[in-house]
């Protein structure tokens, strides 16, 4: 092994010490759900904001609270709804009638893990103030530009099976989530230790054990960890085959309407070094790309309506991909 390499893969395994706890601080509220919770941690890693999308009842909520409350940081939750305003969100400006002067009050997105429950049901205008905040790490407040602290993470939430008073999400938003995860039920083994949990007495509850420094300092050990050239041209083969699968020799003619965008081959490359980090390892391996590859791609490959008519999914196009494409 290059010496770069054991370097990185010794701070690895200092610095990844947390995340052993902080999984089992998790694991004492949320059962099972080991691919959500592992998710949950690479965002935290990668510094991307999530998506959850699932039925209700699977421990979306409970599971990003648990993640927070076992982080030294401030947590906001944000019930998105159909009168919602920017202002309720992002704060505003009041006029302070005893010295005629205007103050800003700023609004409970001034925290470091927020989570939006319910993101679809808000109208564009909240949205798109979202957006800023998501993208810019900055909201505008009248005509001031305030920074968010560090670190900020979205982890959003929304209900695939009721469309009452749901708005769906632009795709410059969806963009902007490094991924998309499918939260499936649990088996069977869990889900009787959820019933047996949670009728059975008080909740447990989570420790602290993570401080937003430990976080900040596993973060720069995440983007230094080696990715080697032959996978870093895996990766934006697999973007470049959603753009042009013809010319990867894929037979999805007239079922993309729309490829993956720039933000998929950077996210790919973060998503994958966390998942490294994870497992240990100084260095990416293909294994890892594909691992996270999924929840990276299935919401930036805009499917056609032919593919609809097909009953094929962007999943479906994400895995014909992976098939194809050559592992270095």
């Amino acid at each position: 092994m290059h010496p770069d390499i054991e370097a990185i893969q010794d701070r690895v395994k200092t610095e990844s010490e947390f995340c052993r706890k902080l999984i089992d601080q998790i694991g004492t509220v949320i059962v099972g759900q080991t691919y959500l919770i592992e998710r949950l941690l690479i965002g935290l890693l990668a510094d991307g904001h999530l998506l959850l999308e699932g039925v209700p009842g699977l421990a979306k909520t409970l599971s990003v609270r648990t993640l927070a409350d076992a982080v030294r940081a401030k947590f906001q939750r944000l019930q998105f709804t159909p009168d919602l305003l920017p202002a309720d969100i992002i704060g505003t400006v009041i006029y302070q009638a005893q010295t005629g002067n205007f103050s800003t009050k700023k609004g409970p997105i001034f925290a470091n893990i927020i989570l939006a429950d319910e993101i679809n049901r808000a109208p564009a205008k909240v949205q798109s103030a979202l957006l800023e905040a998501m993208q810019e790490r900055q909201v505008t407040i009248s005509d001031e530009t305030h920074k968010l602290p560090v670190p900020f993470l979205v982890l959003a939430t929304q209900n695939p099976i009721e469309q009452e008073g749901t708005y769906p999400l632009p795709e410059a938003q969806v963009d902007r989530f490094m991924l998309k995860l499918v939260v499936d039920y649990p088996n069977k083994s869990e889900e009787r230790r959820i019933m047996d949990r949670m009728t059975t007495g008080a909740v447990p509850t989570v420790e602290p054990v993570v401080s937003p420094e430990d976080l900040l300092r596993a973060r720069e050990v995440v983007r230094a960890i080696y990715i080697d050239d032959k996978v870093k041209d895996y990766i934006v083969d697999i973007v470049f085959a959603s753009r042009n699968p013809e010319a990867y020799g894929l037979d999805l003619k007239g079922l993309i309407s729309y490829g993956a965008s720039p933000r998929a081959s950077i996210y790919l490359n973060l998503a994958a070094k966390a998942h490294a980090f994870l497992r240990g390892r100084g260095f990416v391996t293909p294994e890892d790309v594909k691992s996270v590859g999924l929840d990276v791609l299935r919401h930036r490959i805009i499917i056609s309506y032919e593919a609809e008519a097909e009953e094929i999914t962007s999943d479906d196009i994400v895995r014909k991909i992976f098939d194809h494409i050559e592992v270095p």
